[in-house]
């Protein structure tokens, strides 16, 4: 596995060996990395080459390519999945790769304190093999104590390589429900915490790409929740403009009530409950084109570990699927990836899960993986290799 200092030092020897072929050779011809580094094409070794100079192997390098805008195609098919188990992406990938498709999406939620490079470097490897772009949703943060930690996960998140140039990060989950928010509702505290892992991240590196952590927008004003768009209007009061520094948004857009709504519904208790949120951003006076990403979203289905007659047949839930992808988030320019709630997940919340205990897929996981996909063309990691030369003084 490539380490972000290898690449770093391929790319100096690249600059290197492009400076000798200067010196000795006719017009090398060269290309540019995505960030506009100059790099040796594969051609022969110039006849002027002096005799004193000779390959001596080869160098590989890695870079992300470039893709011209009439060329762009996103697949925005995705899961949520979780990077203890190595089995799920595999499993997300025959998903969201079928038919057609390729480099769709996963979310990975991330623990800010967790520095197991074994692990990660293990789940960046599958992400480049499989195909799959990470959305990696951070959590477990100390709200009265996260700088150093958000500093370190940076960092840390910054050593890997990634599969392709944008490094899609959400700023953690439903921060007006308090028990995702360290027991309180706190905007401003959020607010803060935010705009400081955005100025953060993008110190360490330009190309991550920062989105909000998704509200649950169908929550109650109540002592342990706070009214969405209300959370949102005070967040922005506490950091003004704290919108216009994102990159994309991110919603969970659940059909509700009970999980088992409409596909057809519209409105914030709804699979489209992001055009609510997007309509509020622009009276907080947000002006900035943001990208969509529905983090979180999903119909619970009666099949589990134990039926439960309060939920939908899994037939349903598929046909509800099939319905959404269609009718909606295909059609939806805004929408840049929908990655459901959730590959699998221990009862009571088996009742989400696509695949069960034993990793055979629920109706929905096969309906969604028969749907016809596009090949996606982000910017993606790709190697090449260039002559080593060896000159004698």
């Amino acid at each position: 596995m490539l380490s972000k200092k290898t690449i770093q030092v391929g790319t100096l020897f690249i600059l290197t060996l492009t400076a000798a072929f200067l010196l000795f050779s006719d017009k090398p011809q060269t290309k540019p990395t995505s960030q506009g580094t100059p790099i040796v094409a594969q051609t022969p070794m110039s006849k002027k080459t002096p005799s004193f100079c000779k390959e001596n192997g080869t160098i590989e390098y890695s870079y992300y390519i470039k893709i011209p805008d009439d060329q762009k195609r996103n697949n925005k098919f995705g899961l949520y999945v979780y990077a203890e188990v190595s089995d799920f992406f595999e499993i997300a990938q025959k998903l969201v790769n079928s038919n057609g498709g390729d480099w769709g999406y996963v979310l990975i939620p991330f623990n800010v304190k967790d520095r197991d490079d074994g692990k990660w470097g293990r789940v960046f490897k599958q992400l480049n093999d499989k195909h799959l772009i990470p959305i990696i949703q951070l959590w477990a943060v100390d709200p009265d104590n996260y700088k150093d930690a958000t500093e370190n996960a940076a960092e840390f998140l910054d050593e890997f390589v990634w599969p392709i140039r944008q490094r899609y990060i959400s700023v953690y989950n439903e921060p007006n429900d308090a028990k995702f928010w360290n027991g309180k509702v706190d905007p401003q505290g959020y607010a803060q915490v935010l705009n400081y892992t955005i100025k953060t991240f993008k110190k360490q590196n330009a190309d991550y790409f920062l989105l909000n952590g998704a509200f649950n927008v169908s929550a109650p004003n109540s002592g342990d929740y706070m009214d969405s768009l209300t959370f949102m209007q005070q967040m922005n009061e506490e950091v003004p403009g704290i919108f216009d520094k994102l990159d994309g948004f991110a919603s969970h857009s659940y059909p509700q009530p009970n999980f088992s709504g409409s596909p057809y519904a519209s409105g914030r208790w709804s699979i489209r409950a992001y055009e609510t949120e997007l309509a509020f951003l622009k009276q907080l006076g947000v002006q900035k084109y943001l990208p969509v990403f529905i983090t979180e979203t999903g119909w619970a289905h009666a099949e589990g570990e134990n039926y439960n007659a309060n939920y939908i047949s899994a037939n349903k839930v598929g046909e509800s699927w099939q319905t959404a992808f269609k009718e909606f988030w295909l059609k939806d320019d805004r929408v840049m990836a929908v990655t459901p709630f959730t590959i699998r997940y221990d009862a009571p919340f088996d009742h989400f899960s696509w695949v069960n205990k034993d990793n055979v897929p629920y109706k929905q996981y096969e309906v969604v993986k028969s749907m016809l996909k596009v090949a996606g063309t982000p910017e993606k990691l790709e190697t090449a290799k260039v002559a080593q030369v060896g000159c004698l003084d």
